[in-house]
């Protein structure tokens, strides 16, 4: 469920790719980014893959962009930011809530992280499947309510989400394993400030509070529309 050492496509190697990427990492690196494995990912991952084709030439701005179904790929710093705040380490098992495009999940995935994601549009979870495979990256996905996490395979290490929850799902809290860390963004549907949920090894759970960001609204039984 990590990625697979030599299977790299060909687009990862791209001379004029590889430039654009090395230039996003040194602008993240001036926003504040310091995790080596986060910006180490950041300078591997092909993001021009995960946006349209007539997109490409602007896969590495640091904006988000759409892909579809009233979703977009997050802007690079912003999925920095939260893959810093998770504070990975290699071999955890994460959970990611809203696969989208797919281009977090490779995040992770580079970062030597067990990746587990679900997404609730099919048509998303079946391209970013697909890519992802093809990429080759080993991980595990479903479509279905990520507010209700992934119990068969909990505890988690990190849970991620990537959209603006109206309030922290009590479900993904419950699937921390023991020191496990949860980063969401939590507001109304247009702004959200970052939290980040840290389950202690005594089972105590404590909050901390980070910038705001925009995300898409988080959709399902604990989140909007629920």
């Amino acid at each position: 469920m990590s990625y697979i050492r030599g299977m790299k496509h060909p687009s990862f190697s791209d001379p004029l790719f590889r430039s654009r990427r090395a230039q996003l990492v040194d602008q993240l690196k001036r926003k504040g980014i310091q995790d080596a494995m986060v910006l180490n990912a950041f300078s591997v991952v092909p993001r021009h893959r995960f946006v349209d084709t007539a997109l490409a030439h602007r896969a590495y701005e640091d904006t988000a962009l759409p892909i579809g179904m009233q979703q977009t790929i997050s802007q690079p710093y912003t999925v920095a930011r939260q893959s810093e705040l998770l504070n990975v380490k290699k071999g955890d098992k994460i959970l990611e809530i809203g696969t989208g495009s797919g281009y977090q999940a490779a995040i992770l995935c580079e970062m030597g992280a067990h990746v587990f994601t679900i997404e609730r549009h099919e048509s998303l979870h079946l391209h970013a499947k697909t890519l992802l495979h093809e990429l080759g990256y080993r991980f595990r996905a479903k479509c279905g309510d990520g507010t209700e996490g992934w119990k068969a395979y909990s505890p988690f290490d990190g849970i991620i989400v990537t959209a603006g929850a109206p309030v922290i799902p009590e479900a993904l809290v419950e699937q921390l394993a023991l020191g496990g860390r949860l980063v969401i963004p939590v507001g109304d549907e247009t702004m959200q400030k970052m939290k980040r949920i840290t389950k202690g090894v005594d089972g105590m759970v404590s909050e901390e509070n980070f910038s705001f960001f925009q995300f898409v609204p988080l959709i399902g039984k604990e989140g909007w529309n629920g």
